[in-house]
């Protein structure tokens, strides 16, 4: 059986993602990290998900805790109510190369196991602008993969599978829905309260992807 290592926030676009890998036949190796964000709600959910599934969940430490953003600084305000601006401008929420630091990672981990691929949940049509969801970034990162590892360089170059990067949130939801992933397990809200915010980029957009696909979001909102 082949194998992937998936990037699983615990948020919808990665469970979704994780769900597809699984539907695709993958013995699957979900990692999350606890990289200095501002709540572990979103580890708490991982782990949840990754217990529903009866998969091994890893999580891994680093910090970047020193990385300008709202997500890792708690002076910083997380933006609320942006919903006419979330294609205007890199929102404050970017944490500089995240996605570069964890595919790093996560291509390690596949040499490891002798896992040839990586799935992530990045989408490039309903996001709140970031530089590292983009399909050019991708393939440079897979080009670089190709050179900078020991599998690349036998001829088994690592491939990064970005199964939901062009559909709307109301797709990913549909599609969500459609392999029966554990919704009701996952948390996007940028915030940590008991309940999810509903105003931050994150917020909007899912509460938008399930009005769309006409469902109703299964988490509670304040």
């Amino acid at each position: 059986m082949a194998k992937a290592v998936v990037l699983l926030s615990g948020g919808l676009d990665s469970t979704t993602t994780l769900a597809q890998a699984i539907d695709d036949g993958l013995e699957v190796f979900p990692i999350s990290f606890r990289y200095g964000q501002r709540h572990d709600k979103e580890l708490i959910s991982a782990a949840e998900v990754c217990k529903y599934y009866g998969v091994k969940h890893t999580i891994i430490d680093i910090d970047l805790s020193s990385f300008r953003s709202a997500l890792t600084n708690s002076e910083i305000d997380v933006p609320h109510d942006r919903a006419g601006k979330l294609d205007a401008e890199i929102p404050v929420t970017y944490v500089p190369a995240r996605n570069i630091v964890f595919l790093s990672i996560a291509a390690g981990l596949c040499e490891s196991v002798d896992a040839d691929r990586i799935y992530i949940g990045a989408n490039v049509i309903d996001y709140s602008g970031y530089p590292d969801c983009r399909p050019e970034f991708f393939e440079s990162f897979e080009n670089m993969l190709a050179k900078g590892t020991k599998a690349g360089v036998e001829g088994n170059p690592l491939k990064i599978v970005t199964p939901i990067l062009n559909m709307s949130k109301a797709e990913i939801v549909k599609t969500a829905k459609k392999l029966k992933a554990p919704l009701h397990l996952t948390w996007s809200c940028y915030e940590g309260g008991e309940k999810a915010c509903g105003k931050c980029d994150s917020c909007i957009l899912r509460l938008r992807g399930f009005r769309e696909a006409g469902y109703e979001d299964e988490i509670e909102y304040m």
